[in-house]
């Protein structure tokens, strides 16, 4: 009976400070049935992570995985804007297509190399975390990844970056096109920080993608896989 009312309370509470009171009150089981543990929830939010990180984040890592993805393409910095322009302008379009294609390669690469670092900060989620996490907003598991690792994801993924620039080709190809730019009469020389950049860019990619699949599993019943994403995020359709 009590757990009758247990559920029943889950699904007509709308308030999140109702709910956040429901959830911390709920049996400290670990098996089926209605309840759900502090550590049923913190591992329901490390699933769901994980399957973003699995199913979204890996699709990066393939060839054209940022550069035919209109999401998380890499576009040219402001500064280098007028430089594709100017390119273009007089038949270097060619040239132009080849440096955008090249700064997508490299943060491909970086993210190949570094997506360990997400399953290790999934892996620290706290059932404190988790629960504040569940009640929150459709993207509020991968904010909070994002506040939890952004720094140390950017001094691994930079450097990586850089050593990706020098195997894809990067650095030699904006070498040229910057060169060639600056050689037109007229304009001002630019000598922009790819490197920093396109971290910046990749990790904002890896991020929107791994939001992408949580949305998905807070809004979808179809996108829950398993029962414990299924018993966990049930508590948060009604909040």
């Amino acid at each position: 009976m009590k757990r009758i009312i247990c559920l029943f309370a889950v699904l007509t509470l709308s308030s999140c400070a109702e709910l956040q009171q429901v959830v911390n009150s709920l049996p400290q089981t670990t098996g089926g049935g209605f309840g759900v543990s502090n550590l049923d929830i913190a591992n329901g939010l490390r699933q769901a992570l994980d399957n973003g990180i699995d199913k979204q984040v890996t699709k990066l890592t393939q060839k054209d995985g940022f550069y035919r993805n209109e999401l998380v393409k890499i576009l040219l910095p402001q500064e280098l804007r007028k430089v594709d322009k100017t390119l273009r302008d007089i038949g270097l379009g060619n040239l132009a297509d080849e440096g955008l294609r090249a700064i997508n390669r490299a943060a491909e690469d970086a993210v190949k190399e570094a997506t360990p670092i997400f399953v290790d900060a999934v892996k620290q989620i706290t059932f404190t975390d988790a629960k504040q996490i569940l009640l929150g907003s459709d993207n509020a598991a991968t904010t909070y990844l994002q506040n939890k690792t952004n720094s140390a994801l950017y001094a691994k993924f930079s450097p990586v970056i850089d050593k990706s620039f020098s195997r894809v080709g990067a650095n030699q190809i904006w070498s040229n096109i910057i060169n060639k730019y600056n050689a037109i009469p007229l304009t001002n020389n630019v000598n922009p920080d790819l490197t920093d950049y396109v971290t910046q860019e990749a990790l904002k990619g890896v991020y929107a993608m791994i939001a992408v699949e949580e949305k998905d599993i807070r809004n979808k019943l179809s996108s829950r896989t398993t029962d414990l994403l299924r018993r966990v995020f049930a508590l948060q359709d009604n909040r």
